[in-house]
């Protein structure tokens, strides 16, 4: 298990869900933990109690991951207030489906705001506050290889931006040690999707494995990339998707 004590760690979009479950397991290998969260309060200071429960320091802070001045007043309070920032997590984000056609250029904005403008603009404030050797995990999804039916591409055309994006910042940051990599959930148990949801049998049958993953499969991954123990992979991407686009 990593180890993470003395780390600061930031997770956007970490009050429900895999971000929520991430933040749990960062603490729990050591790590204070900040999330930030767009109107769930509720749930966001349920985390935070959380993570004091684990006798690790937390903050919830409230930033519209579309907004990018917010994000980076975000990763700028959560260094000043847990004294520094070793580990961002790039985990904010929607899920925008139908036809391409239908789209306005307003919901293209947003969706390449959250996913891809954030991660960057996020990136950008949080190495000013990291030392060398801090961790960039950025959250995409397995449908950026593989779109098994319609209605994908802006989704599919936001999230495939961290492909690149990772590639380029690992060889970018490499001489300071910060590793970069992605982390790609397939069909996950979530309230946005819920393995007892209206299209959850399609997807039960396209895994090899013919179940849902949990938020917590995405976790340790991320936490593992978050330690030590990943201190020798930049520039990976990690498909945890039951072996769906095997």
């Amino acid at each position: 298990m990593s180890n993470l004590t003395g780390k600061v760690a930031l997770v956007t979009g970490g009050s429900r869900g895999i971000g929520a479950s991430i933040a749990r397991a960062l603490a729990a290998a050591g790590a204070d933990v900040a999330l930030t969260y767009r109107s769930a309060d509720v749930s966001a200071k349920s985390v935070v109690a959380q993570i004091e429960a684990l006798g690790r320091r937390a903050l919830a802070i409230a930033a519209d991951s579309a907004d990018a001045g917010a994000v980076k007043a975000a990763v700028d309070r959560a260094a000043a207030e847990l004294g520094g920032l070793d580990v961002l997590v790039n985990n904010a984000g929607i899920f925008p489906a139908k036809p391409f056609e239908e789209f306005t250029v307003d919901e293209i904005d947003l969706a390449l705001n959250i996913h891809a403008r954030a991660a960057f603009v996020g990136a950008q404030a949080a190495v000013a506050h990291m030392t060398d050797g801090g961790r960039i995990i950025s959250i995409g999804t397995n449908l950026s290889e593989h779109a098994p039916f319609g209605g994908l591409a802006l989704y599919n055309l936001s999230k495939s931006a961290l492909n690149g994006f990772t590639k380029a910042l690992a060889r970018e940051l490499g001489p300071r040690n910060i590793t970069v990599n992605l982390v790609q959930p397939g069909s996950t148990d979530t309230d946005m999707n819920p393995a007892d949801g209206d299209h959850a049998a399609f997807q039960r049958e396209v895994s090899a494995l013919g179940r849902f993953g949990t938020t917590e499969d995405i976790a340790a991954t991320v936490a593992f990339l978050a330690g030590e123990t990943g201190r020798a992979i930049t520039g990976a991407f990690f498909t945890v998707d039951g072996g769906a686009n095997s």
